[in-house]
Protein backbone atom coordinates (compact mmCIF):
# COMPACT_ATOMS: atom_id res chain seq x y z
CA UNK A 1 0.00 0.00 0.00
CA UNK A 2 1.62 3.65 -1.24
CA UNK A 3 0.86 5.97 1.37
CA UNK A 4 0.00 9.68 0.36
CA UNK A 5 2.41 12.30 0.74
CA UNK A 6 2.16 14.45 4.13
CA UNK A 7 4.04 17.49 2.37
CA UNK A 8 3.39 19.53 5.97
CA UNK A 9 5.92 16.82 7.47
CA UNK A 10 8.26 17.43 4.11
CA UNK A 11 8.29 21.07 4.59
CA UNK A 12 8.83 20.87 8.27
CA UNK A 13 11.91 18.38 7.32
CA UNK A 14 13.55 20.97 4.92
CA UNK A 15 12.80 23.77 7.32
CA UNK A 16 14.74 21.86 9.98
CA UNK A 17 17.77 21.12 7.59
CA UNK A 18 18.21 24.61 6.07
CA UNK A 19 18.03 26.31 9.72
CA UNK A 20 20.94 23.15 10.96
CA UNK A 21 22.85 24.25 7.45
CA UNK A 22 22.28 27.92 8.48
CA UNK A 23 23.58 27.39 12.12
CA UNK A 24 26.51 25.30 10.70
CA UNK A 25 27.76 28.01 8.53
CA UNK A 26 27.25 30.97 11.21
CA UNK A 27 29.59 28.55 13.91
CA UNK A 28 32.09 28.33 11.04
CA UNK A 29 32.09 31.87 10.53
CA UNK A 30 32.19 32.66 14.01
CA UNK A 31 35.08 29.93 14.65
CA UNK A 32 37.28 32.16 11.98
CA UNK A 33 36.99 35.03 13.48
CA UNK A 34 37.99 34.02 16.39
CA UNK A 35 40.88 32.29 14.88
CA UNK A 36 41.66 35.49 13.05
CA UNK A 37 41.46 37.72 15.80
CA UNK A 38 43.84 35.76 17.88
CA UNK A 39 46.66 35.39 15.17
CA UNK A 40 46.44 39.14 14.86
CA UNK A 41 46.76 39.51 18.73
CA UNK A 42 49.38 37.34 18.91
CA UNK A 43 52.20 39.33 16.94
CA UNK A 44 51.46 42.36 18.58
CA UNK A 45 52.20 40.26 21.82
CA UNK A 46 55.77 38.95 20.46
CA UNK A 47 56.35 42.05 19.25
CA UNK A 48 55.58 43.86 22.68
CA UNK A 49 57.55 41.23 24.43
CA UNK A 50 60.75 41.36 22.41
CA UNK A 51 60.92 44.91 22.06
CA UNK A 52 61.42 45.55 26.25
CA UNK A 53 64.32 42.86 26.56
CA UNK A 54 66.22 44.34 23.49
CA UNK A 55 66.22 47.80 25.47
Amino acid sequence: MVFKPNYNQQRAERDRNKQAKKEAKLREREEANRRKAETDAQPQAAADTTEPSAA
